[in-house]
């Protein structure tokens, strides 16, 4: 319990926003630190040190999601700030209740790495399978031009890159 405290403690201090910047326009984030800190750690480490920037969303599927944060462009690559994977942090308050969640990719249980995806509609079956750690709050227009473009039908990978050029993190309590 007192590691757990220690994290979010750490998480707290560390953001409670962040922005991505992307080649089609600024997507902001609300993060959530205290429900989820080391995802929220885990997020804000790989943005600070510049980890994330240059990937591509490599994975869009229209009226679902769109999906971001493998090195490789593909899906299958990625890893934690810690290396490798680490477990889940599910809440009852953080839910796939609404469009413009942000949750993590994985390949099942304790799997989460460097990869999350951004809802475009409810997806109430993912609640308990992928960490909810953060909501767009502005950007969403962003989001949807994304989740619209043409896509290769066989992986889902859009036929024109579209990239996360960096990504800013405030403080919490510094606004978005």
């Amino acid at each position: 319990l007192a590691a757990t405290r220690d994290s979010a403690t750490a998480a707290s201090r560390l953001a409670g926003s962040a922005i991505l910047h992307t080649t089609l326009g600024d997507i902001h984030i609300r993060l959530c630190p205290r429900e989820c800190p080391r995802t929220v750690e885990n997020f804000v480490g790989h943005s600070r040190a510049g980890y994330y920037n240059g990937h591509i969303f490599h994975r869009v599927i229209k009226g679902f999601m769109i999906q971001t944060g493998c090195p490789l462009g593909t899906g299958t690559g990625g890893e934690s700030i810690w290396g490798g994977e680490f477990e889940d942090e599910f809440h009852p308050s953080l839910r796939h209740d609404r469009p413009y969640t942000v949750s993590m990719a994985n390949a099942g249980p304790n799997t989460n790495g460097s990869q999350f995806f951004i809802t475009v509609a409810p997806t109430p079956w993912l609640d308990n399978k992928h960490t909810v750690f953060g909501r767009v709050v502005k950007g969403m227009e962003v989001v949807q031009k994304i989740s619209n473009i043409k896509t290769h039908a066989k992986n889902d990978k859009p036929l024109e890159d579209v990239n996360i050029i960096s990504v800013s993190v405030r403080d919490l309590g510094a606004g978005i």
